[in-house]
């Protein structure tokens, strides 16, 4: 349970000195109940010491914070998580609220408006910096373009595999040994559950989704 009037904070910074400064910030509103500066650490001793609140970065040796949470959520799910980064990137916040983070701060925040940001997200909110709130839209557009690749029928999805990996029509027809017809019967098929009119569009929702990395090469 947490203590209200004094919530167990845990950080995790890879820059020594925005970490000393956090550290001597917070020290008296806080209690702090440890550090890392890398994902395995910091997995390891949140588990262990439970605070009530990561404060971390999104970016560190280890895998960053999405790696982090989500490791941490399926032994600890009570730990709530509040980033606190440079980064602005859609890429970036959609990657960590898709992992489980409660709430986005950028460093440019005033400390009386971090505090009020820490104790937001301890209250079951969801504190987000005005200059990222935009992309959480991205969040939702994401997973209903997920929903719909999930619509795929195991076939289709090989083909969406071909396609997003630059195969021309005959040489997907070739790798899965169908006709020139079915393939074209696959792709409209395609085309209708995934909302698209185009090779390009496939594509990109692969790669959005996740359906694909950018490693998902043969």
């Amino acid at each position: 349970m947490t203590d209200r009037a004094n919530p167990r904070v845990f950080l995790v910074e890879d820059h020594p000195l925005t970490l000393f400064g956090l550290e001597k910030y917070l020290e008296d509103r806080y209690h702090l109940v440890g550090s890392a500066s890398e994902a395995t650490a910091a997995i390891e001793m949140i588990i262990e010491r439970k605070p009530d609140i990561v404060l971390l970065d999104v970016q560190f040796p280890g895998g960053g914070g999405a790696a982090v949470i989500e490791s941490v959520k399926s032994k600890a799910p009570n730990v709530k998580f509040l980033a606190f980064t440079v980064s602005t990137s859609a890429e970036d916040v959609v990657r960590l609220f898709k992992a489980g983070v409660d709430g986005y701060v950028v460093k440019t925040t005033e400390g009386f408006e971090l505090e009020e940001q820490i104790d937001e997200a301890l209250a079951g909110g969801r504190p987000v910096s005005r200059y990222v709130a935009g992309h959480l839209l991205k969040i939702d557009e994401i997973a209903a373009s997920e929903s719909e690749m999930e619509s795929l029928t195991p076939r289709e999805r090989e083909v969406v595999t071909l396609i997003a990996r630059g195969f021309k029509y005959r040489e997907v027809s070739d790798e899965l040994g169908i006709s020139q017809k079915t393939l074209e019967t696959h792709m409209k098929h395609v085309f209708d559950k995934l909302g698209v009119a185009s090779r390009s569009e496939v594509t990109r929702m692969a790669f959005e989704t996740g359906f694909l990395q950018p490693g998902d090469f043969i």
